[in-house]
């Protein structure tokens, strides 16, 4: 039986998935073969030897040591896509928010407490209505960086509310390629997407090549008068060059999902408490979709969405599977099959994967290796973590 440690509220939709009689599922199991969790921060907690894999119902990593987990050999999954919808049409509502007082003219009219008179109302909203007036959307250039499986939803969006779309993103997947619009205009450089656009959206994740992307140097390209939104990352905008964007006028606003203290009270910025995918809707895809991902690789080895890890698969063809990791190193895997030949245990088949310095190997075999075979497997130079299914 597999345990799985959970953190944080999971929805049921996630864990019911799980087979009872094949997986122990509960906050307090000991010794479990995985976690699975959501914004639950694991720098600076011991992780227990049995841990294989850690499944973050969500997009975001930052809360995992995903570099100590790596070299562990623990796999580190992610939920790409899951709650990409909930942040989609939150992006719409930060458009629409951003381009028109919005906000500001209804805190006006709950302002209005003393006023008894619903005649005496109208005629003060129709001469003030001016106050918080703004511009449409059709027609503008909304600048979207980073096109992965937010970003395009949000470029095919902006199309269909008749707004031009200039895209970036030098990690284009062919993927994400074939989900974006012909229409969207492909930049060369985050420089010429900013100078074009009238409204600028981040979606990338936060990693080290991505922080402070938003600069005292990138900001020059900005239009002037052109609105940010971050509804990525805290850490892809440089605080202090952000400020003093918007107070130059070279930022006309910002609107994000992550507000700090320096931000707070000014009038050119709104900010929401981090509820781009707080959706009933987004948690429930989250939890399923880091259960079924866990599962496929507790029970047969394979590795879909893994932000530490190659992508790897192979159907079942019976026998026994080995399954292990190693550095990307040569003649790690020579030298494993080499031992399976030694110990004549036939190859049924085979698949052999590798990112970046990691490589991860799945092995079906005929016969059951015996425990010699298998210290010698795990002896080999290079090999971080071994497995038998």
């Amino acid at each position: 039986m597999f345990k799985v440690r959970t953190y944080n509220q999971i929805s049921p939709l996630g864990l019911n998935r799980f087979a009872p009689e094949q997986y122990q599922v509960s906050p307090d199991v000991t010794d479990p073969d995985a976690f699975i969790l959501r914004s639950h921060k694991l720098h600076g907690e011991a992780i227990p030897n049995s841990v294989l894999a850690v499944a973050r119902a969500g997009a975001g990593v930052n809360n995992i040591p995903v570099a100590d987990y790596s070299a562990k050999g623990v796999v580190v999954f992610n939920t790409p896509g899951a709650n990409a919808n909930a942040v989609k049409e939150l992006i719409a509502a930060a458009l629409l928010l951003s381009s028109r007082d919005i906000f500001g003219g209804m805190n006006y009219v709950q302002s209005l407490t003393d006023m008894t008179d619903a005649g005496e109302m109208s005629r003060l909203l129709e001469k003030e209505k001016k106050r918080f007036a703004g511009s449409e959307l059709l027609g503008k250039t909304l600048g979207v960086v980073g096109l992965g499986a937010i970003g395009s939803m949000v470029a095919n969006m902006a199309l269909e509310l008749g707004m031009n779309v200039a895209g970036y993103d030098p990690a284009l997947s062919v993927e994400a390629a074939w989900r974006l619009s012909s229409r969207v205009e492909k930049m060369d450089s985050l420089q010429s997407l900013l100078a074009k656009s009238d409204y600028v959206t981040l979606h990338v994740p936060a990693i080290e090549a991505t922080k402070h992307l938003i600069n005292a140097d990138t900001v020059k390209f900005f239009k002037p008068g052109a609105k940010l939104l971050n509804f990525a990352r805290e850490e892809i905008v440089e605080p202090t060059a952000l400020v003093a964007a918007l107070d130059a006028g070279q930022l006309a606003g910002y609107t994000a999902d992550f507000p700090t203290p320096d931000l707070l009270g000014r009038k050119n910025v709104l900010l929401m408490p981090h509820i781009g995918a707080s959706t009933a809707e987004a948690e429930e895809n989250c939890a399923m979709m880091a259960a079924d991902q866990l599962m496929d690789f507790l029970q047969n080895g394979n590795i879909k969405n893994s932000v530490n890890f190659p992508a790897t698969a192979m159907a079942r063809s019976g026998g026994y599977r080995i399954t292990f990791s190693n550095e990307n190193v040569p003649k790690v895997l020579g030298n494993v099959l080499g031992i399976l030949s030694e110990s004549n245990n036939n190859v049924i088949d085979l698949v052999n994967k590798s990112r970046d310095n990691l490589a991860y190997n799945i092995i079906d075999v005929e016969d059951a290796p015996s425990p010699d075979t298998l210290e010698r497997i795990a002896a080999v130079e290079g090999v971080i973590r071994l497995r038998v299914l």
